[in-house]
């Protein structure tokens, strides 16, 4: 059972590495109780699924300008001041929505506004946040790192909505708010206990032309493309989070809304404490692929059943499935892109990976509009299934992708060692 156990070494071998996750771990929790109050708050306002939807569509400009501007920072600035400023940036917008929340008649249009400014610092953190771990731990514990950082997310998906939920209807979403805003504060605590990560000594300064270096680098990349590719057909197809409000009810299950966010997360949590496999599995394209097709395929399930308990499960196999595939193109990336080029691709990556269910909620959600709850969702996964295939076949190569032979991971596996032993 060894070989499948999660691997905790970085967390026990890099104490900057276990500040940054426990920090993560605590904000991510309170996150998640904001993340599940927002479309909560929209939907007992409006009762409209477009209300809810287009709460996705206000994200995705922001939040391509600044991923893009903060992949450009990340390789040009100290990745963890920046981490440290874009959490305590989230803090204030917490608190605006905490104000906005005791108001007699909240407003729609700072919910909206609110969400649009998480998507700005978001897309100035998250490029940093993904840079920012080959620089912690070392080469060979990357996957393992990778893995540690999915499960403080995991942790955050599961308890957050969960506890929202019943927050919400207990207290009020304001205490939702609170508590999220007191998670900030401890986390920014651990934070400036990480050492500082300045860029590399060949970084260039912030600058169109640095961006189209790392854009032009990115396409130069057929394996880089397929995960991006592929990811984003998987999320604009089958991301049915904005009907969960609406599944609940149609389902007579208001009480398990929380359910719905946290039940894709149990699957992937499966996936990571059994992820001792993935330090040595080489053919990670195949994985990517299969992982995305499973995705769709458990998604279209759900949305032929009128079971809670199948539909949960569905969910649960998508969200394993998702991980699986999350997991092997967090590796690809990490061991394959030059340390002065992370910052630009990571921010490429944060577009691959955040604009596709960005997009994918008002897809959703116009389709169910249009048709039927459950026809979204099933068209959806179908969908999702056919062109996954097809990406497929159109790229042979990404099928046989070896993580041992790849000229990239190889190149990039020997700077490592150079730079460890110097």
């Amino acid at each position: 059972m060894s070989k499948f156990a999660i691997d905790l070494t970085p967390l026990k071998k890099y104490p900057d590495f276990r500040n940054l996750w426990t920090a993560g771990l605590i904000s991510y929790l309170g996150s998640m109780i904001t993340y599940v109050a927002l479309p909560f708050h929209l939907k007992e306002i409006t009762g409209s699924y477009l209300a809810v939807g287009i709460l996705g569509v206000i994200e995705i400009v922001p939040l391509i300008i600044f991923g893009l501007y903060g992949g450009v920072l990340a390789d040009t600035v100290d990745r963890k001041k920046m981490i440290w400023a874009t959490e305590a940036g989230a803090l204030l917008i917490v608190a605006v929505l905490l104000f906005n929340s005791v108001l007699p008649n909240p407003e729609t249009l700072v919910i909206y506004v609110a969400a649009a400014l998480f998507a700005v610092v978001d897309g100035l953190q998250r490029p940093s946040m993904g840079a920012i771990l080959p620089r912690l731990v070392s080469h060979e514990d990357l996957p393992s790192a990778s893995n540690l950082l999915t499960l403080r997310w995991q942790f955050g998906f599961i308890l957050g909505p969960t506890l929202g939920g019943i927050i919400f209807t207990t207290f009020s979403i304001s205490v939702g708010y609170m508590l999220d805003i007191a998670t900030y504060l401890i986390s920014l605590i651990f934070l400036a206990k990480v050492r500082r990560i300045p860029p590399s000594a060949d970084n260039e300064k912030p600058s169109l032309a640095a961006l189209l270096e790392g854009v032009k680098y990115a396409f130069s990349r057929h394996d880089l493309l397929a995960t991006y590719v592929i990811d984003l057909a998987a999320m604009f197809f089958a991301m049915p989070n904005a009907l969960f409000p609406f599944w609940a009810d149609l389902l007579g299950s208001p009480w398990a809304l929380g359910l719905f966010y946290s039940a894709g997360v149990f699957g992937a949590v499966a996936v990571t404490l059994t992820s001792g496999w993935t330090k040595n599995y080489r053919f990670h394209g195949k994985a990517i692929i299969l992982a995305a097709i499973g995705w769709g395929l458990a998604i279209a399930l759900a949305g032929l059943s009128n079971s809670l308990f199948i539909v949960l499960l569905c969910l649960a196999a998508a969200g394993a499935s998702d991980h699986i595939s999350a997991l092997f193109r967090s590796v690809i990336w990490n061991q394959t892109i030059p340390d002065n080029l992370r910052g630009r691709l990571a921010g490429i990556e944060l577009l691959s990976y955040s604009v596709g269910p960005l997009a994918g909620q008002l897809r959703a959600a116009t389709m169910a509009a249009a048709t039927s709850l459950s026809f979204s969702v099933t068209a959806g996964g179908v969908i999702c299934v056919i062109f996954v295939v097809i990406l497929a076949i159109l790229m042979p190569s990404f099928w046989k992708y070896d993580a041992e032979t790849n000229k990239y991971a190889v190149q990039e596996r020997e700077n490592r060692k150079n730079q460890e032993n110097s």
